[in-house]
């Protein structure tokens, strides 16, 4: 397994150099690493089995692979990326089929259905505990309206990003008892109120 993950990860950083857009100022290799780092702590603290944390490893690298055919619905595109891949290295159908739940996961509102979702879930939206988050805010920002064409005030993306910080919830119990207490801090930072 540990030749498998090093095959995905050599693949996909060569993937996304070459096809990823410079535009994507969020979703980027950046992003792929740091949700890569996030799976490896989140699963060793929620202890799943060997399998499970491979199969969620290779999730993290392959899911916004689908960013470099489009912007909406990419999650569909980075399961047939991951799933071509993964068939070709010889994986079994399991395997393939909890790695593609990983990926779907993901998609916003997130709604795991079970472990190994829920630590790809907490993954991707680790950088709300970062020390750095305004980094990744405005990174977002950009994206969106590069993207989306969603243009905000000032005043407008400070409500954008007040509720979607009071909607989103950690999955995992490691999630819930200490990434939450760092998103809290953020919270609290970017002055959006001391409601949480």
């Amino acid at each position: 397994m540990n030749n498998l993950i090093e095959a995905v990860s050599n693949y996909v950083i060569l993937f996304l150099s070459k096809n990823l857009s410079d535009q994507l100022t969020f979703h980027n290799i950046g992003h792929t690493y740091d949700v890569v780092g996030a799976v490896r702590e989140i699963g060793l603290q929620t202890h799943l089995s060997e399998k499970e944390l491979y199969a969620v490893q290779v999730a993290a690298w392959f899911h916004d692979c689908g960013y470099a055919n489009r912007y909406v619905g990419h999650e569909e595109e980075s399961k047939k990326i991951a799933g071509n891949f993964l068939e070709n290295f010889g994986c079994e159908k399991d395997f393939i089929e909890t790695v593609s739940n990983c990926i779907e996961s993901t998609k916003y509102p997130q709604r795991p259905t079970c472990l190994t979702d829920q630590v790809m879930c907490d993954a991707d939206m680790f950088h709300l505990t970062k020390t750095n988050y305004p980094k990744y805010e405005k990174a977002l920002r950009l994206e969106f309206e590069k993207y989306l064409g969603l243009i905000f005030t000032d005043e407008e993306w400070k409500m954008e990003n007040s509720d979607f910080f009071r909607n989103h919830q950690y999955f995992t119990e490691y999630g819930q008892n200490v990434l939450a207490k760092f998103k809290e801090v953020n919270f609290r930072l970017m002055n959006y109120s001391n409601k949480f």
